[in-house]
Order: structure tokens, then C-alpha cells, then sequence
């Protein structure tokens, strides 16, 4: 007798991917992420630019918490000016 038990497919964890504009400011950049991970959720990707006195932040993070209450929180970092959601072909600015 010959059985094979497939393992069940865990699953999907949401993905989103932000972008931020934020001041270029001493430890500006962890509490960033502080507060993602606070929020519940992983960053799965992070890529970084110097734009002046800026940084511009493209994120992937993959969490199942709604990511409106996320956006809403970077926005009451001091540092942070802008947080973009993208959807697809839509996207969703919400600015300080």
C-alpha cells in the first residue's frame, strides 16, 4: 500500500506595495519600519533612493491587517510627506 499525503497549500498572504517619500533625517528610515513591523506586517522587498533633501521608498509588504490603518500610521511619522498605495493600474496618494 502505497499513499502519498500532498501537504496542504498554505494560504496566500496578501501582498501591497507603497511608496513613501519621506525626509532624509537621522533614523527616519527605521522608525519606518518599526512601524511596519508593529502594524503586522513583513517587508518582503525594500528599495531605496536619495532625491535631495528625500527619500524615495518602494515597498512590497505582505500582511493580512488592512493596509489603510498602515498608511494612516506612516503618515503620523513627522518625516513622512507621502504614501502611495499601488493597486494595479490604480493608485491611492494619501499626503501629510
Amino acid at each position: 500500500m502505497n499513499s502519498s499525503i500532498q501537504p496542504a497549500n498554505p494560504p496566500s498572504t496578501p501582498s501591497y506595495t507603497l511608496t513613501c517619500r519621506m525626509s532624509q533625517e537621522a533614523a527616519a528610515l527605521e522608525r519606518l519600519c518599526q512601524v511596519v513591523r508593529i502594524r503586522g506586517f513583513k517587508i518582503a522587498r525594500m528599495a531605496v533612493e536619495t532625491a535631495g533633501e528625500h527619500l524615495d521608498i518602494a515597498l512590497t509588504l505582505e500582511g493580512t491587517r488592512p493596509i489603510a490603518m498602515l498608511q494612516s500610521q506612516l503618515l503620523k511619522l513627522h518625516t513622512v510627506a507621502e504614501v502611495v498605495l499601488e493597486q494595479g493600474a490604480l493608485a491611492r496618494s494619501v499626503r501629510a
